[in-house]
């Protein structure tokens, strides 16, 4: 069996599945040389790289040369851009892109001076460069693949892999396009000049020039070039050989001229470089040429412009950013109704909406066809399932399957169909007797799925940026308590006995105060709860008696005025020694209830129980000897002091009413009185009284003065605590308590007032019993 490079000697072919043969039409634009147009009123540069792996190093307003480099970057696709001819640069602004959505791009908008001067270039010699310093003037110089795809020319060309094959394409199997036919027959020698730079960097067993059996003269042209090269030495005999091939479409696909050269499928998912195989376009390999041996940047390339709507059809070396509409006018470009121009070819290309945009480096072609040469777009009607695209599509692929998912936007499936090999070659859309665009369908999904890629990437990195942050955070929180730990533990080695000391002493003083604290906090809050849980209790025992009291008066009262309006005059013997008698138990009684009272207190003020002296007033009218009595209710604690008091009164009455009642049996005629209603009634102005009740009325006058001084007393004390505790005075109508704090000292001095009262009154008493008795 005959190796690889035997069969390849020998021009051995292999079939390609799939492909169409449509209408040529080359012979609008090969029958004349490539020629140059005049310069644009302005080129626009597209400079999308710039933001992201690169910057701008000119500004508005300065002046560039031809070939100048106009950005600066790194990276590992980063290719410069350079200007294509002398001006200035007037913008630098988003612009319509070459594309078939003319979304704006960043561009710089340059006005041409007229002199297209070049800027410095340095030449060099194949002999005194090395492979890198080759590579990276392919690099600087912005080589891009010419054939359509425009990837960076220095990848391919330092692959990782060991290159045993170098294919040049030079098929062109497009409709129309003769771009690369007219550059091999008129620039064959630098054509193989290129290739030897190619072979010197990857140094392959063969090198393969495909070109298509409808291009004799350039075949023609390559095979003389190859002869030459060989005799000057620039290549090794036998190494670089012309292989010409069928004409069918798409045979100038990569993958498809692989198959056909070496009979290799290249497998999904990878590239021919795997395979020891490295494809590049003869339009490469002449940029690559004058970028490595004349020093000159990719700036201009050559175009084929044709069509039925262009008057001079023909290939122009057209530089790059040179505007769409202006290369067609100059070619005498005359549109007709809904004209439309398309980039590339009738296959592959895509339709512009807009000509005001440059030229690229991929663009290889422009088509300004007739309605006779492409029909206007046909109504999609529905799939037929007959199966054409299938035959047709020299992918091996099923376009019938993508169709559906790609409509559906099922786009999981259809990449489960291997979508991504598509190459987008338009042979099922050609064929297809429903004119369904079938192309334009895997595209779109293609895009989609593009796009969920790029987003799950920007996800998976920003996870990554987060997962670094938090692990950068914790590394910095562990580093500061190690560093805290360390400067801890040198200031603890340097510490000596006596700082320690002092050191164990504060914290045990800062953790008594703080036990000392708590403990006084939970006892205020104690006190203030047991002293808001007795303030209601204590209201209300206070307002019960002053409510009983106030009840008990008014029904003497009310006694005491019916007594004294009866008409039987009033006649009582008193009988004074039972009178004084009973005087002296009510009196007793009265001074054991005050020492209860007292004790009490004093008990409520060690206690600390807040307490107020209760302050009991009588208002008497002397006038009418009615008891109008208005009395200040207790709002304190002491309920046992009044309930003393009170007792003492009902005594006092008792006795009183005891002595009228002996009285009563010696004048039967007069019914008993009560004690207040005897008071009253004694105490009225009456006519003819004997010596000796007047005697007791005396008696009770001078009785009635001390109580009279006592409440007197009592209501000083009271004035000066309102004074001091600025409290609302009490209300005689409703009888109502009425809080008021006093000390200790002022309750004291009231009740040594009330008892010097009291002294007084007992003296006056004993001067009266006196008296009565001298008389």
């Amino acid at each position: 069996m005959l190796t690889l490079l035997e069969q390849l000697d020998k021009s051995t072919l292999w079939h390609s599945p799939g492909g169409i043969h449509p209408p040529e039409l080359k012979h609008l634009s090969n029958q004349s040389s490539a020629a140059t147009l005049a310069l644009a009123a302005q080129y626009i540069v597209p400079v999308p790289q710039v933001g992201e792996q690169a910057i701008l190093l000119v500004n508005v307003g300065d002046k560039v040369n031809k070939g100048q480099v106009l950005t600066q970057g790194k990276g590992f696709s980063y290719l410069p851009v350079h200007a294509p001819t002398s001006g200035e640069v007037m913008a630098i602004e988003p612009s319509a892109s070459n594309h078939a959505s003319s979304l704006p791009v960043m561009s710089c908008i340059i006005r041409p001076d007229g002199n297209d001067t070049w800027t410095e270039l340095t030449p060099a010699t194949l002999t005194e460069l090395s492979k890198s310093q080759m590579l990276a003037r392919i690099k600087d110089a912005g080589i891009a693949g010419m054939g359509g795809a425009a990837f960076p020319s220095h990848i391919k060309l330092n692959p990782a892999s060991e290159i045993d094959l170098v294919i040049i394409n030079g098929v062109e199997c497009e409709p129309y396009i003769t771009a690369d036919d007219c550059l091999m027959r008129e620039h064959s020698g630098q054509i193989l000049e290129g290739i030897g730079i190619i072979f010197a960097l990857l140094t392959p067993e063969r090198i393969i020039i495909a070109i298509e059996d409808n291009k004799p003269q350039a075949a023609s042209a390559m095979k003389a070039a190859i002869i030459n090269a060989e005799e000057q030495g620039l290549l090794t005999k036998g190494c670089v050989r012309v292989t010409q091939i069928p004409t069918k479409y798409p045979s100038g696909g990569e993958k498809q001229l692989i198959q056909i050269i070496t009979g290799k499928e290249v497998p999904s998912g990878t590239i021919p470089a795997q395979l020891g195989i490295v494809v590049h376009n003869v339009g490469t390999a002449f940029a690559i040429k004058q970028a490595v041996l004349d020093g000159k940047p990719l700036v201009e390339r050559l175009v084929t412009i044709t069509g039925e709507r262009v008057a001079q059809p023909g290939n122009y070396w057209l530089p790059i950013g040179m505007p769409i509409n202006d290369a067609l006018e100059q070619t005498g470009f005359s549109p007709q109704t809904e004209q439309r121009v398309i980039v590339g070819g009738p296959m592959m290309g895509y339709a512009l909406s807009n000509l005001a945009v440059p030229v690229l480096k991929g663009t290889n072609c422009l088509l300004a066809p007739s309605d006779n040469e492409i029909a206007a777009d046909a109504e999609e009607k529905a799939c037929i399932r007959c199966g054409e695209c299938a035959v047709a599509c020299p992918a091996l692929l099923l376009p019938q399957q993508l169709f559906w998912h790609a409509k559906a936007e099922e786009y999981d499936k259809a990449a489960s169909f291997n979508l991504k090999d598509c190459i987008e070659c338009g042979c099922c859309s050609y064929v297809c007797p429903s004119d369904i665009p079938l192309v334009e369908y895997y595209r779109v999904a293609k895009s989609a799925i593009r796009l969920e890629a790029e987003e799950k990437l920007q996800a998976e990195k920003a996870k990554q940026r987060f997962e670094t942050r938090i692990q950068r955070l914790e590394d910095e929180k562990l580093a500061r308590e190690a560093k805290a730990k360390e400067a801890a533990d040198k200031r603890k080695a340097a510490m000596n006995s006596s700082d320690k000391n002092a050191v164990a002493e504060a914290m045990a003083r800062i953790a008594a105060k703080k036990a000392a604290q708590a403990i006084t906090t939970e006892a205020e809050e104690a006190s203030s709860t047991q002293a808001q849980s007795s303030m209601p209790e204590a209201g209300t025992t206070d307002k019960k008696s002053a409510v009983a009291a106030a009840i008990g008066r008014a029904k003497a009262k009310k006694a005491a005025l019916a007594a004294g309006t009866g008409d039987t005059p009033l006649t009582i013997e008193p009988t004074t020694e039972h009178s004084e008698i009973d005087d002296k138990k009510a009196k007793v009684a009265a001074a054991v209830a005050r020492a209860k009272a007292k004790k009490a207190a004093l008990t409520a003020q060690a206690n600390n129980d807040a307490s107020a002296d209760s302050t009991l007033t009588e208002s008497i009218s002397t006038g009418s000897m009615a008891t109008d009595s208005a009395r200040s209710e207790p709002v304190s604690s002491e309920v046992d002091d009044k309930k003393a008091k009170i007792a003492a009164a009902v005594a006092r009455a008792k006795a009183k009413k005891a002595a009228l009642a002996a009285q009563a049996d010696d004048t039967p005629a007069v019914p008993p009185l009560s004690a207040e209603a005897f008071i009253t009634e004694t105490l009225s102005p009456k006519p003819a009284v004997s010596e000796d009740i007047v005697t007791q009325a005396d008696d009770k006058k001078a009785k009635v003065a001390a109580a009279v001084a006592n409440a007197k007393a009592k209501a000083l004390a009271k004035k000066q605590q309102s004074q001091e505790t600025a409290a609302p005075e009490t209300s005689a109508d409703t009888s109502s308590a009425t809080c008021i704090e006093t000390s200790a000292d002022d309750a004291k001095k009231a009740r040594i007032a009330a008892a010097v009262a009291k002294a007084k009154a007992k003296a006056a008493q004993k001067r009266a019993e006196q008296e009565q008795q001298e008389d």
